[in-house]
């Protein structure tokens, strides 16, 4: 589940608590009940069964098995909100969590209310092990902040008025950027994952050696503007820029730009939770999948980075810097800033990299249902890393490995260049 050196405070806990609970409920703000409801596609869920799923896990895994005397909201309830615990029983199929209807949304708030209050109660009086587990039920619940704007976003453009849920102000367009510049990276041995200081999840540890050759990281995020260079010389259109899986996929998918581009006839416009939008070519391209991203590389002349190239050269960087998700509003990618060395490696997008999602030497999941949490998924998924203009500020780190299959691409997902040397 998550590696832990010791318990938050209290008071920390308590006010972080507090804090990522709110930031749900805002998300949520702007959206009916048919809003909440709506699942565009299997891969995403029902904003309400987000806000539900979250609270179902503080009063499974901590009000349920540590506070004496608690009473279930709704027994019920397990069932439904329960999304891949084998050790929970049986659940609706993922498919189908569109379909819930009931309970309303309204009903879904007043159960965050029931598990806030019931929580917050206890929490003074709970063991070390019952605080560590709030402590990664707040991580998960950040993590379905962003799932729940991506699944928004779905869920919007599936609606033939493009609707917004925030309006974004008009900025003035950005200038174009210098061109992409590589920032040298010597080879050697070098220790890669969790170090054991404040919270990290288990997929990020053991810490381990990784041995590194010689290369070169852009200095940026690849943008709209270059991806539309690849768009203009039928990179969508030649086999031999594709893995043979990426390949079919584009041609069964009838791929041919970014998830959310559209087309006038003349110029690119985007869709996002703003709205649609004309195409800032400046901004990091988004929504690419991992075949989309490798084959971009291919026509580059470079590769994708691997994991433990992009770890070390983040390592000594600020996890809060960049522009990650504050608070409620339209999450979109900016321009890369103005400055040398390494930009953008956290925030803006989700970086693609070479590295499968697989175990560290040594790795061994937690015992008991919680220790589903990653370790099952280690396999046919590729690492993501950095966070995203989607991800809550203070929940990456450099160690922090995020993983998606790599079709799939309604998260917020861009890339980095890497070339050897």
């Amino acid at each position: 589940m998550a590696t832990q050196a010791r318990p938050v405070p209290e008071g920390i806990l308590h006010d972080r608590f507090q804090a990522v609970r709110a930031l749900s409920r805002a998300i949520a703000a702007p959206l009916s009940d048919a809003d909440a409801t709506i699942q565009p596609m299997p891969d995403a869920s029902p904003a309400k069964w987000h806000l539900a799923h979250t609270s179902w896990f503080f009063e499974t895994f901590i009000l349920r098995d540590h506070v004496p005397g608690y009473r279930l909201f709704d027994q019920a309830w397990a069932y439904l909100f329960n999304s891949y615990y084998e050790g929970e029983g049986d659940r609706i199929a993922r498919a189908k969590r569109g379909m819930l209807s009931r309970p309303s949304l309204a009903e879904v708030q007043n159960y965050r209310g029931h598990v806030d209050a019931a929580l917050l109660d206890a929490l003074s009086g709970l063991p070390a092990e019952a605080l560590n587990l709030v402590e990664l039920g707040l991580h998960h619940e950040q993590q379905h902040q962003e799932l729940m704007l991506m699944d928004m976003l779905a869920t919007f453009a599936s609606n033939p008025l493009l609707p917004s849920a925030w309006l974004r102000r008009e900025d003035d367009a950005p200038p174009a950027l210098p061109a992409l510049s590589g920032v040298r990276a010597h080879g050697g041995i070098f220790e890669i994952g969790h170090d054991g200081r404040g919270f990290g999840f288990d997929c990020e540890s053991p810490r381990h050696p990784a041995l590194i050759h010689p290369h070169e990281l852009a200095d940026r995020l690849v943008t709209n503007g270059e991806w539309l260079r690849f768009v203009g010389e039928n990179g969508y259109r030649r086999p031999d820029l594709w893995l043979s899986d990426g390949w079919q996929w584009v041609k069964e998918n009838g791929i041919e730009a970014p998830l959310y581009w559209q087309s006038d006839g003349e110029d690119w416009l985007r869709f996002g939770l703003d709205g649609l939008k004309p195409l800032r070519l400046a901004e990091p391209v988004c929504h690419i999948s991992y075949y989309e991203a490798d084959a971009f590389a291919r026509w580059a002349g470079a590769r994708l980075p691997t994991e433990e190239e992009w770890e070390v050269a983040a390592a000594g960087l600020d996890p809060m810097g960049g522009n990650q998700l504050d608070e409620a509003g339209p999450a979109h990618p900016h321009p890369a800033p103005n400055g040398t060395g390494l930009r953008q490696i956290f925030g803006d997008v989700w970086e693609w990299t070479a590295s499968s999602f697989s175990p560290y030497p040594g790795f061994r999941p937690e015992a008991g249902a919680v220790g589903e949490y990653n370790g099952k998924f280690m396999c046919n998924q590729f690492v993501l890393r950095g966070g995203s203009c989607a991800t809550p500020r203070g929940h990456v780190r450099a160690s922090y490995r995020n993983f998606f299959y790599p079709h799939q691409r309604w998260q917020f997902s861009g890339l980095r260049l890497a070339r050897d040397l």
